[in-house]
């Protein structure tokens, strides 16, 4: 083994982005971009271990994709990589943006072949334009511009990071210990994405897939006497509602479990668990807003929404116009896009007693084609 660990940082908000799409779940292909630089990484380089540091939602769903380490980062990316050193047991650390995400495997292996020259291996780039220093020139052949990803001896930037003085990358925490920062020749191919313009720069990321994601969602609920009955987010006109934690809307809970579906994301007792007071008498309408913000963050677009209540009572006819309204609102998509049924299991089971309603749900989603934005 090269008793080195990969560390890719991906813990950031993508403020600077301007999508509803974390840059990190771009697709390229059929892969999100953080998956995508972690596999080319782990096919350029031998590494003891691969540590990807994210938030604790995005950690939940990347579980998915791949048996990594997953560590959740803090509020710095200096603050992220101190989390993700802790878990760090190897001579060296090599350290990574996944939006630096098409860096050349030559590269790579330019900054592995070096790891003994010094404290920290760094990638660099001359500076080809005239540079002033406020209304100084300077002397462009002793500026050198500074890439990742850049490879340190682990004690060494542990120790540089015992401190409340932040740092812009780790080589600069390094030489504040007085520790050697040796350069190797870094790539132009190498170019951070930070905004969308970026991504006409970046050869390496493909269009997304224009593959369909199909989700299935089922939910249940009993009646219960003198409480406000809602279905789709629209209030019905009856003396009774839903038994549940929430507000009951059965409905919109069958939606959340079809969206959460399509996504791989788990299922809607996961994200709005019926333990927590948090959710007590919740209003459905909102939990499915922040569904749909968070499929959308992780890179997906809502296609269409079809869905079937079970009803023997109360009578629904004259609410399915509002209903699909609501849920067309929310889902951020064309009314067309909602279809909303309703039937009766004729006079049998728990439906057919009157006892309550169960409503079925498909949703299909795709993958958000940025190339289009």
């Amino acid at each position: 083994m090269s008793n080195t660990t990969l560390v890719l940082l991906g813990a950031g908000s993508s403020s600077r982005f301007k999508t509803r799409m974390k840059k990190q779940w771009l697709y390229t292909g059929d892969i999100p971009l953080w998956l995508h630089v972690a596999e080319h990484f782990e096919k350029s380089a031998d590494f003891d271990q691969i540590i990807i540091v994210s938030t604790q939602d995005e950690i939940r769903l990347m579980k998915n994709f791949a048996s990594f380490t997953y560590i959740e980062g803090g509020d710095s990316r200096q603050a992220s990589l101190t989390n993700a050193l802790q878990k760090v047991t190897s001579e060296y650390v090599l350290v990574s943006d996944i939006a630096r995400c098409c860096v050349p495997s030559d590269m790579i292996a330019r900054i592995m072949e070096a790891k003994e020259q010094g404290a920290c291996i760094v990638p660099v780039l001359p500076v080809a334009d005239t540079l002033y220093l406020d209304n100084t020139p300077i002397d462009r052949d002793k500026v050198k511009i500074i890439q990742t990803p850049q490879l340190s001896v682990t004690k060494m930037l542990k120790k540089a990071l015992e401190t409340e003085t932040i740092f812009t990358d780790d080589s600069s925490a390094i030489a504040s210990l007085g520790e050697k920062v040796h350069f190797v020749e870094g790539s132009v191919d190498a170019h951070k994405l930070t905004t969308m313009e970026d991504l006409k720069k970046l050869s390496c990321i493909q269009a997304p897939s224009p593959k369909t994601l199909t989700g299935f969602g089922l939910d249940t609920h009993p009646f219960e006497k003198n409480k406000a009955m809602f279905l789709c987010g629209v209030k019905i006109d009856v003396d009774y509602g839903f038994k549940a934690h929430s507000d009951g809307d059965v409905a919109i809970h069958a939606l959340i479990d079809a969206l959460l579906g399509a996504a791989g994301m788990g299922d809607i007792g996961e994200l709005y668990p019926d333990t927590e007071e948090a959710y007590a008498g919740a209003d459905s309408k909102v939990l499915l807003q922040d569904t749909v913000k968070k499929i959308e963050s992780f890179g997906y677009t809502i296609g269409n929404v079809d869905l079937t209540i079970m009803a023997e009572a109360p009578k629904l006819l004259p609410y399915k116009e509002a209903m699909r309204t609501t849920l067309a609102s929310i889902l951020g998509i064309r009314k067309n896009f909602v279809n909303i049924k309703a039937t009766t299991a004729e006079k049998l089971g728990f439906v057919g007693r009157k006892e309550g309603v169960t409503v079925h749900s498909v949703v299909n989603l795709t993958y958000l084609n940025w190339k289009n934005i």
